[in-house]
């Protein structure tokens, strides 16, 4: 069975690196892509590339030594717009998702690993549209997921992903962060034993015993007692500006729990911004994210990196064989 690759948004640099991987021969045979044929093809003589394509319509009926396509059929050449905000893309890209989660869930491939979409090119289609995790989620009827960013090294998951900075608060509660903990030991058990897990502060010093902000005693602390009853090893509130170094460079932790986004996706970007791999956990299918954007800036100039393609590949590829 072959593992779906979506193509993320034809402005972007997801068809791009696609394409570039496959030609360089770094992509492998047990892969299909999910997007629009025309996209790639005309693509292809935009880089200069000669890329032997098959499209599909059924994953199963894809043939070696060819970049095999699942085309939906939703662009033209003409809908090629490199680094241009493009709604008929944005609505394509989702597309290509969607038709992707449903052929896992159905086992008719081995899992999604997502190029990127353009979150605001896809809402002018799709206005409550969040990212592909919310939306993987909702294909999937999940309730209980969470983002988690990887480098194989140290893992982090968040409490909240896509809201505002304001919701986020308030969105950190005992019930949510204890799930989050289970979320995160369920998907780390899988290659170490007892997975250690460092949970985050949400105010600076992790409150500082309640002189700058009193959640961190009230609401995280009873949330790690809860998970450390459970048998998980779970442990702080710890000040976000130094367990990052406890996990990375003491291997003190294997998991960090972040209280919103940018707590957890800011110091990972840092240290391997090419590497990292997005994970949803919590989910019945596995999906793994190159972590970066659609880059619009160099898209189709033949310079974004595409290593990060192939970690994601591989940390899809490990979830499932263990």
């Amino acid at each position: 069975m072959r593992m779906a690759i979506t193509m993320g948004d034809a402005s972007g640099v997801g068809p791009e690196i696609l394409l570039r991987r496959f030609a360089a021969g770094q992509l492998g045979e047990d892969v299909v892509a999910y997007g629009d044929a025309a996209i790639l093809s005309a693509g292809a003589r935009l880089l200069g590339l000669t890329i032997p394509l098959n499209a599909v319509a059924d994953p199963e009926a894809a043939e070696t030594s060819k970049l095999n396509v699942v085309d939906l059929a939703r662009l033209t050449a003409s809908d090629l717009t490199p680094g241009r905000l493009n709604g008929r893309a944005g609505a394509a890209a989702r597309d290509y998702v969607e038709r992707a989660t449903r052929d896992a869930l159905a086992g008719r491939v081995a899992g999604v690993v997502t190029l990127p979409m353009n979150k605001e090119a896809t809402r002018v289609s799709t206005p409550g549209f969040l990212g592909h995790t919310e939306f993987i989620a909702a294909l999937c009827g999940t309730r209980d997921y969470a983002m988690m960013l990887t480098t194989g090294d140290v893992a982090v998951s968040h409490v909240s992903a896509h809201v505002p900075l304001r919701e986020a608060i308030g969105l950190v509660t005992p019930e949510r962060i204890v799930t989050v903990i289970r979320l995160t030991h369920a998907t780390l058990r899988r290659f170490v034993d007892v997975p250690r897990i460092a949970v985050c502060g949400l105010n600076p010093h992790a409150g500082e015993g309640g002189i700058i902000g009193t959640e961190d005693g009230m609401v995280i602390v009873p949330a790690i007692e809860r998970a450390r009853r459970e048998g998980l090893d779970a442990s702080g509130p710890f000040p976000a500006d130094t367990v990052f170094h406890q996990a990375i460079r003491q291997d003190r932790f294997d998991a960090i729990v972040c209280m919103y986004h940018d707590q957890g996706h800011a110091p990972m970007k840092l240290m391997s911004f090419e590497s990292a791999v997005n994970v949803t956990i919590g989910l019945p299918i596995v999906r793994t994210s190159v972590d970066h954007g659609t880059a619009f800036d160099i898209a189709w100039q033949g310079k974004a990196f595409t290593g990060s393609l192939q970690a994601a590949l591989d940390y899809a590829w490990k979830l499932l064989r263990c």
